[in-house]
């Protein structure tokens, strides 16, 4: 009966040591016998938690609620609380950390108002809600096209037709493109509610300003690189105006074209420039080549006309010489000299003629003189004589001794100045006699 009430499931002492009426020991059951006592974890539990806490270990041998309801929780120390807190205010200081990408500037601002710029890298600011920052990109190449969208053929008539300075209209199509100064980024975000929208309308501004100050053909043709210039220089001052920290790197003009209502007249006026143009190149291309042959003749003309000059005045120069010395010589013998001058000039004309005819002083006839044969003989003569001697002479028959002794004669003949040039010059002394017989008086 005893082990039954030991055993006994419905007895609310069962498993409380000593609590139970019965203190019998021999009848408390054995702890590794049967589950653990949930409220004696639970008082294990809150003793430690108490103790972690700083709280004395009060209410030890207080029992829990009777009901089966679960124990309240100890109450936060004021440990516990500042701990909390410190662990709070670290955390929102790290809060304040933050990685600034290469190419990328953070602006920060103390409760809405501009305070510094932090570059790449790691930086730190003040944590929300103090101060807040806002990245920009600084290293971007931002890029908008005013006319066209994507493509020439997606026109945007409200921003391409301008007005010239002829009152003529054109279709202007350009592309812009820009970046941010380095220190540029608070003016980008501050000064200006749209700065994007602000850079197109400048230089749309700036477009329409420079083309109506020129005429069509300047910016349909010839001025489209002057235009685009005038444009970027135009639109950065109004932006530079307006503290908009915005640099424009490049204004392109990808087509500029008279309205389509038009395009066939002005078409036939382009082809009519390119036929103008081609006819100029070949104009200079011809230029080109006759220019410096004509330069170059009249370079050799110059160039001979001086030689000739030269040459002309040289023989003069020795005419005039020659004719002082003969003067002399004819002022110390004239018979001699008149003579000598005689037979220079007859042998100059004579050396160039087959055939003479003299007309001799006796008579009517006229004599016919061979001089080639003569002549002929007589050099053969002088040949045969020198170099091959008898031998020559015994083959070419008695022409030859006749004409070499006649030469011959003609060398040995009287003594005087005429006879002997005469011999001297190779002349036969035949014709030397027949030619000075008007000086023998």
């Amino acid at each position: 009966m005893r082990l039954m009430k030991l055993f006994n499931l419905n007895d609310p002492g069962w498993g409380r040591g000593n609590q139970n009426q019965n203190d019998d020991p021999r009848g408390k059951p054995d702890p590794s016998s049967g589950p653990p006592d949930l409220d004696e974890v639970w008082r294990d539990f809150s003793k430690r938690l108490n103790g972690m806490f700083g709280r004395k270990g009060g209410n030890r041998g207080s029992r829990p609620p009777s009901g089966g309801g679960m124990p309240s929780l100890p109450g936060p120390s004021p440990r516990f609380l500042l701990l909390l807190a410190v662990v709070a205010v670290l955390l929102w200081l790290a809060s304040g950390f933050m990685i600034v990408q290469e190419g990328q500037v953070s602006v920060v601002t103390r409760f809405g108002q501009y305070v510094k710029t932090l570059g790449p890298g790691l930086q730190w600011r003040m944590p929300y809600p103090i101060e807040a920052s806002q990245p920009v990109n600084i290293a971007q190449l931002r890029t908008f096209e005013v006319g066209f969208r994507g493509s020439s053929r997606n026109k945007v008539l409200p921003e391409s037709l301008m007005l010239t300075n002829d009152e003529n209209i054109v279709d202007v199509q350009f592309v812009v493109q820009y970046r941010l100064l380095p220190d540029g980024a608070p003016s980008y975000l501050f000064n200006t509610s749209q700065p994007d929208e602000s850079v197109r309308q400048a230089a749309e501004t700036a477009m329409r300003e420079i083309v109506g100050r020129k005429p069509m053909d300047f910016v349909l043709y010839s001025g489209r690189t002057e235009v685009a210039s005038e444009v970027q220089t135009l639109a950065q001052s109004i932006l530079d105006r307006y503290k908009t920290g915005i640099q424009i790197s490049t204004v392109a003009i990808q087509n500029v074209q008279p309205p389509e209502q038009v395009q066939a007249a002005f078409d036939d006026a382009v082809k009519a420039g390119q036929d103008r143009e081609r006819q100029i190149n070949e104009g200079n291309a011809y230029a080109s080549k006759v220019v410096p042959e004509a330069e170059g003749q009249a370079a050799r003309m110059i160039q001979e006309s001086e030689g000739y000059s030269a040459q002309v005045i040289g023989q003069a120069q020795g005419d005039t010489s020659r004719f002082n010395s003969i003067a002399a010589e004819y002022a110390k013998a004239p018979g001699v000299t008149r003579e000598r001058l005689y037979l220079e000039t007859m042998q100059d004309i004579l050396s160039d003629t087959a055939k003479v005819m003299i007309d001799a002083p006796v008579g009517n006839n006229m004599l016919y003189l061979p001089l080639d044969k003569i002549m002929g003989q007589a050099a053969r003569a002088v040949d045969g004589t020198s170099s091959l001697g008898s031998r020559d002479a015994g083959s070419s028959g008695g022409s030859v001794p006749a004409a070499a002794g006649g030469s011959a004669q003609a060398a040995r003949g009287p003594s005087g100045p005429g006879t002997s040039r005469a011999a001297s010059r190779g002349v036969p002394a035949g014709l030397d006699s027949l030619m000075t017989s008007p000086y023998s008086n």
